[in-house]
């Protein structure tokens, strides 16, 4: 078996990866995925996140080490195990970043990587509802569109945030995302649009590629050609049977788009990592390798929950008979109302010290509230505005915990481990009651849930933070780009000291994006398809 790219990994990037690298008929293209088809029912309903996360049939369901800096509390951490990956199960909230996240990424010395470098990128793969013009593309694969239900308690956050100095914007996306404006999504007509419907579905066809689902990628393999070391082949098994295994060669490259958890994973499992790290599981070194698995980060959502009255919420309708059923007719003749919804629909930029150079909180607000994702929606009406560190400067790490591939790595997040974090934690937790004691929402009677009035004090509200604090999903930087001792690909994303070896996902990332990172994911595979592309032409 062998083929011109192999790429490991059906999820955002290697949809997108497919699609580029096969588009030249020349090229034979294998695309390999561990999880199934994407045809689960739920999959294609945006509500259907409720049944799709931490369910076996399309999410790893990972488990993060017991975290001292969340209390010790252990967080699941969901992840797609599904052809369209992430995009199949995740929030659907398309979000680029801002122009300063990209124009660091540059600073460090990544040539090609500043704002003005990946709007064209973002622009190419977009097909926006309202039209191109400068920060917008039109008949790109990705469809992204508005919001399809209205929430009046929604409205009414967004006029007091806007008294509290959070203005009112048209959207995000255009390089400053400082305001606060509705979500737009990656949805069509009321659908979920996953990397897999744009993506895969228009070229099933094509004769050139060939997809592999359920199949688990074991390790790279590497071999020796006079003074480099090459990929030559991956080693591959049924995911549901790892113990008969077969090797599938790659003529041109191997290609990692197997995310923040995965790719790591492939890497130190093939010799390539921290010599220590390995050596302790019983893996021959083959490339050192410190950065593989280091520097992962994520942003920690601080979850405040308020009851509120005179008002309708998610919570009165999924608790009603009736509401249910409205909900459901609405969604399968119309294609809108409550059923579209994302997890958030209405988001907020803000700096949490006038010092900052660029907004870095981020709200997700929310016209529901429950214990915790997975648990019932509670029975009184709730608003949810979680607030998360869009920069976050504590670090933790991905790190195999033996030599099989059926053995899951040790995610460890180290959240709130810095004086910073532990800052904009209290800060950003202090301006969502100011925000919440604005005089726009005073007819609703807001009563603060979590983490509750009588909890005043910074000590206190840090406390509350490492109590209320939960993943939102987004894990990146575990491969990261670069040219210092701990990076681990170059800024065209080749695996240092290692040919006809890429890693093209959100694990490249030297520093996360200010918001969610499915678009700049998107964009990096389009990024990346273009190199390897160019450096085919140039061999």
């Amino acid at each position: 078996m062998e083929y011109d790219y192999i790429i490991v990994g059906a999820g955002t990037a290697g949809c997108v990866l497919a699609n580029r690298l096969s588009k030249n008929r020349s090229n034979n293209v294998l695309l390999i995925e561990a999880g199934d088809k994407d045809d689960y029912f739920w999959i294609d309903i945006p509500v259907g996140y409720l049944f799709t996360v931490g369910n076996p049939k399309t999410d790893w369901c990972y488990k993060t080490e017991n975290d001292p800096g969340l209390n010790g509390r252990s967080l699941n951490y969901a992840r797609g195990k599904v052809l369209g990956g992430c995009s199949s199960i995740n929030a659907m909230i398309y979000m680029r970043g801002q122009k300063s996240d990209y124009d660091h990424w540059e600073s460090l010395g990544n040539k090609g990587w500043g704002w003005n470098d990946v709007l064209p990128i973002f622009k190419k793969s977009e097909d926006y509802q309202h039209g191109a013009d400068n920060f917008h593309g039109s008949g790109g694969e990705l469809r992204v569109e508005e919001r399809r239900v209205n929430w009046e308690i929604l409205d009414a956050w967004r006029d007091a945030a806007e008294e509290c100095g959070i203005n009112k914007i048209t959207e995000f996306n255009r390089g400053d995302n400082t305001g606060c404006a509705y979500f737009q999504m990656n949805q069509k007509r009321g659908r979920r649009w996953s990397a897999t419907k744009a993506y895969l579905q228009p070229i099933r066809s094509r004769k050139n590629l060939t997809i592999l689902t359920k199949t688990l990628v074991h390790r790279v393999n590497l071999e020796r050609k006079n003074s480099s070391l090459l990929a030559q082949s991956v080693t591959t098994s049924s995911f549901d049977n790892a113990t008969k295994t077969t090797k599938i060669y790659a003529r041109k490259e191997v290609i990692l788009a197997a995310g923040a958890i995965g790719s790591p994973q492939i890497l130190q499992l093939s010799g390539i990592g921290n010599p220590k790290n390995l050596a302790e599981v019983g893996i021959v070194l083959k490339v050192d390798l410190p950065g593989v698995g280091e520097n992962l980060h994520d942003h920690l959502q601080l979850r405040s929950i308020y009851s509120v009255e005179n008002t309708e919420t998610l919570n009165q309708k999924f608790n009603s008979l009736v509401g249910k059923l409205s909900m459901g007719l609405e969604y399968l003749f119309f294609k809108t109302g409550p059923l579209t919804m994302p997890p958030s629909q209405l988001g907020a930029f803000a700096k949490s010290h006038n010092s900052r150079p660029n907004s870095n909180l981020e709200w997700h607000v929310q016209p529901l509230s429950l214990d915790k994702f997975g648990s019932p929606l509670h029975k009184f009406d709730g608003i949810t505005p979680a607030v998360c560190n869009l920069q976050p400067t504590s670090r933790g790490s991905v790190r195999i915990t033996s030599p099989f591939p059926t053995d899951y790595p040790k995610i460890t997040l180290n959240y709130l481990s810095s004086n910073e974090d532990e800052y904009v934690a209290v800060s950003s937790l202090e301006f969502t009651r100011k925000i919440m004691k604005a005089k726009s929402l005073q007819r609703f009677n807001p009563k603060e849930i979590l983490p509750g009035p009588k909890i005043t004090s910074e000590s206190a509200l840090l406390d509350a933070a490492r109590d209320i604090g939960t993943t939102i999903f987004h894990p990146v930087g575990t491969c990261k780009m670069g040219q210092d001792n701990m990076a681990v690909v170059n800024d065209r994303l080749q695996v240092h000291r290692v040919k006809k070896l890429r890693v093209v996902d959100a694990s490249i990332m030297p520093r996360i994006t200010s918001g969610n990172t499915n678009a700049p994911t998107v964009m990096i595979a389009e990024k990346g398809s273009e190199f390897i592309l160019q450096d085919s032409t140039e061999n």
